[in-house]
């Protein structure tokens, strides 16, 4: 089995939550791969979501924002694991987003160009994404907006060209059994590193 480099990204504030499960199962499913795994927990970083003075002024990086950034250049493969809230992501995540994927480190503007460099080709990204409303209804209705966000937005945005989506829902008011089959196909997708 091909080894690979896999970093999981939990982006639920809440450690309780089903998406901590999720995580879980898919490092479980990587580990039997025998893949390189590193975890970031959002959660329970030290740092200020806010991107105080956007791109004009420079905003010291927190040690565990360096960290993050030192995983996310070892990753060859990034699982991001989230929550759909008001057809985004949650408000720690988007700050985590805001202040990580900086101009230099992620991208880089092209002098005199509307045109950027892309920092993250060659890495591949997996959204693994929670909702209450039936998946169907999100893409069909609403149209996936935190999908097309994170994927084309951001991840396609800093070059990562494969991005394979999983939406899990609804998950309100769900049964054992609908939350079980999901950790097995998720650790299923854990073991082959997509």
């Amino acid at each position: 089995m091909n080894k690979n480099k896999v970093l999981i990204i939990n982006g639920h504030p809440d450690k309780e939550s089903f998406n901590f499960g999720l995580s879980d199962a898919y490092k479980k499913g990587a580990e039997k791969s025998n893949a390189e795994i590193k975890e970031i927990s959002i959660r329970a970083l030290n740092f200020n979501p806010n991107l105080q003075f956007g791109y004009r002024k420079r905003t010291e990086l927190e040690p565990d924002l360096v960290d993050a950034q030192e995983k996310l250049k070892w990753a060859e493969h990034i699982v991001w694991v989230y929550p759909v809230w008001w057809g985004s992501v949650p408000a720690i995540m988007k700050g985590f987003l805001d202040r990580v994927f900086l101009p230099g480190f992620a991208f880089e503007k092209r002098e005199d160009s509307v045109w950027w460099d892309k920092h993250f080709t060659g890495k591949t990204a997996r959204l693994i994404c929670t909702m209450d409303q039936p998946t169907w209804y999100y893409r069909l209705i609403n149209r996936s907006p935190s999908h097309t966000a994170m994927k084309k937005l951001t991840m396609n945005f800093i070059g990562v060209k494969s991005v394979k989506i999983t939406s899990i829902g609804p998950l309100r008011l769900s049964k054992e059994e609908f939350r079980e089959k999901w950790l097995m196909k998720i650790e299923k997708l854990g073991e082959k590193n997509k």
